[in-house]
């Protein structure tokens, strides 16, 4: 009977913190973006973070370290971690930048850059290569990720 259990309650726990990033219906609702986190587009992207047309291997065009929240408005556990990163924003402000990108809107960028769950978060070091985190992840997790990724205080 635990062996059945088990792997029940491990696959209810993925589907509460993860949405696959297929085509999923869109219930009423809409994100709320902070005056401090940037709704970022395909074409900004390739100007402001990374131009995978032109560059083969990462080079970041950005100053300051990124995050980027890769969202859709019908995923639940996107809708959760939205406030902790418009908190991180503010907090951050003038050190890092962050960005949002819905990836119903933006497709191509999402699908370029391998995102398959949502949430996912993706950490732009001013130097160095990007890495991410899929699933709402606490505050403790955010924080040690800025501090120890991006290599802000």
């Amino acid at each position: 009977m635990k062996k059945t259990i088990t792997p029940l309650v491990l696959g209810l726990l993925l589907t509460l913190t993860n949405c696959h990033a297929g085509n999923s219906p869109k219930p009423a609702g809409s994100t709320n973006s902070g005056a401090k986190v940037i709704e970022l587009t395909n074409e900004i992207f390739k100007q402001k973070v990374f131009n995978y047309d032109t560059n083969k291997t990462w080079k970041f065009e950005g100053k300051l370290p990124v995050i980027i929240d890769f969202y859709a408005t019908w995923c639940g556990p996107c809708r959760q971690l939205s406030p902790l990163v418009e908190e991180m924003a503010k907090k951050y402000d003038g050190k890092i930048v962050v960005y949002k990108v819905d990836t119903d809107k933006e497709q191509l960028l999402a699908q370029s850059m391998g995102i398959q769950n949502l949430p996912t978060l993706l950490f732009i070091p001013a130097k160095g290569q990007p890495r991410s985190t899929m699933g709402a992840i606490p505050r403790e997790t955010l924080e040690k990720a800025i501090a120890e990724v991006l290599m802000v205080k």
